[in-house]
């Protein structure tokens, strides 16, 4: 399965990648480059291929547990036949040394685009952020 045409959101493009089971979606706006899809499953998630992700390289089960290790949210998946991605319960929220937010669980967000749900998120703690609420590393809390 090949790339689809990119959707605008959150004033950044969206990536949707089909696979015969499972879809995965890359927000490179949020992506703040953690790298857990790569280390997780190179064979899905190859920086060096064009497209660089391919859903069909591995189990559908895996991709799913790696993408949820994306802790911005910028990895999302769907399964054609399995249940969606569901938050953790209850929310869970951590702060880091510089300040940013990482938050897991079943969110509303309220983002430049009006509210939306999210199940991972990591948010801007010094309000340097140019994709609020969102961290996109424009100011101190996003030097990791």
């Amino acid at each position: 399965m090949g790339e689809q045409a990119p959707k605008e959101k959150e004033h950044r493009s969206e990536k949707e990648y089909r696979g015969e089971k499972v879809d995965v979606t890359f927000r490179p706006g949020r992506c703040l480059h953690a790298a857990e899809c790569v280390r997780g499953l190179p064979e899905v998630f190859d920086l060096q291929k064009r497209p660089w992700i391919t859903p069909d390289a591995a189990p559908p089960e895996l991709v799913s547990e790696v993408v949820r290790r994306c802790p911005s949210g910028a990895l999302q998946y769907r399964l054609h036949d399995g249940p969606a991605e569901t938050g953790e319960h209850p929310t869970v929220i951590t702060r880091n040394a510089v300040g940013q937010l990482f938050v897991r669980g079943d969110l509303r967000v309220d983002g430049s685009q009006g509210p939306h749900d999210e199940t991972r998120a990591m948010l801007c703690g010094c309000g340097a952020s140019g994709n609020q609420p969102y961290c996109d590393h424009a100011g101190v809390c996003g030097t990791t």
